[in-house]
C-alpha cells in the first residue's frame, strides 16, 4: 500500500517528500474535503518535487461538465499524474457518470505524449447518496482509473468510524474485480493505518495525521515518517504515472 500525504504548498510538499510519501497530493484543506490549490501554487509544488514522486491534484467536485473538462486539462497540463474529482449530493448515477466521462476527455486532451492522466472518482462516506457497489461501476464505465472512498466532513467521525471492516473490504473488492485502483481517506490517524492496510486497499491518504496541529496546520516531515513505517510500505507503484 502507498502512502499518500496532501500538500497545500511547497513547505508541504517538502515535508511530504523528506518524510518518504509516495504520491504528493495537492489540495487546500482551507476550501473543503477536495479544495484545489491554485494552478500556480499546483506548478510550484510540482517542479519542487522535480519527478521524485508522482504528483495529484485535488479538483473539488464537479458540477458542470465544460468546466471540469477544462479543469481536468489543466492540471494534467500542469504535469498532474492523477486527478480526483467528487460529486457531492448528486443522487443522478447518470449525472455522476457524464461529468467523470467529461474529467476523463480533459485529462487525454492534455498530455500528447508521455505517461496519461489518470482520473480518479471520489465518494463520500458520509454523504453517499448513490450505493457504494453502483459507484464504483460508473467509475469504470466512465473511464475512472480509481475510486477514492473519502469523507466531506472534516470535523465527523472519520472513514473508520463510518465504515465497518466489512464494508471496506467488500469495495477494495468491488473496485478490483473492476480494474479500478482503491483509494482510502477521511480524517484517518495514525492507528487507523493498518485497519486500510488490511483491508487490500492499494493508497492511504492523508493530511492531518501528517500535519503539526491538524489539517490547516503545516505538514512535518518526521510524522509522514511515522505514517510510513506504521504500514510497512510497499513502494512498487500502483497506478502507471
Amino acid at each position: 500500500m502507498q502512502l499518500l500525504v496532501s500538500a497545500a504548498n511547497d513547505d508541504d510538499a517538502s515535508a511530504a517528500l523528506a518524510g518518504g510519501a509516495d504520491i504528493i497530493d495537492t489540495k487546500d484543506p482551507d476550501a473543503g474535503a477536495l479544495g484545489a490549490v491554485s494552478l500556480e501554487v499546483f506548478r510550484q509544488i510540482h517542479s519542487l518535487v522535480a519527478g521524485a514522486r508522482p504528483v495529484s491534484a485535488a479538483l473539488s467536485d464537479a458540477i458542470d461538465e465544460i468546466a471540469i473538462e477544462r479543469t481536468a486539462r489543466e492540471y494534467s497540463e500542469a504535469g498532474a499524474a492523477f486527478v480526483k474529482v467528487g460529486f457531492a449530493e448528486i443522487a443522478d448515477a447518470r449525472r455522476v457518470e457524464s461529468l467523470l466521462a467529461a474529467a476523463v476527455v480533459g485529462a487525454d486532451r492534455a498530455r500528447s505524449q508521455g505517461p496519461p492522466t489518470r482520473v480518479v472518482a471520489v465518494i463520500y462516506a458520509d454523504q453517499a447518496v448513490i450505493p457504494r457497489d453502483a459507484f464504483v461501476q460508473l467509475a469504470a464505465r466512465g473511464g475512472a482509473a480509481g475510486v477514492l472512498i473519502d469523507t466531506a466532513n472534516k470535523h465527523g467521525p472519520g472513514l473508520r468510524g463510518l465504515m465497518s471492516t466489512t464494508d471496506l473490504k467488500a469495495c477494495v473488492d468491488s473496485a478490483h474485480e473492476a480494474g479500478l485502483v482503491l483509494a482510502a481517506a477521511g480524517t484517518l490517524t495514525i492507528d487507523d493505518l493498518e485497519w486500510v492496510r488490511d483491508s487490500g486497499a492499494d493508497i492511504v491518504g492523508v493530511r492531518g495525521a501528517a500535519c503539526e496541529n491538524g489539517r490547516t496546520s503545516r505538514v512535518v516531515a518526521e510524522k509522514v515518517r511515522r505514517l510510513r513505517k506504521r504500514i510497512a510500505l510497499d513502494v512498487e507503484p500502483v497506478l502507471e504515472f
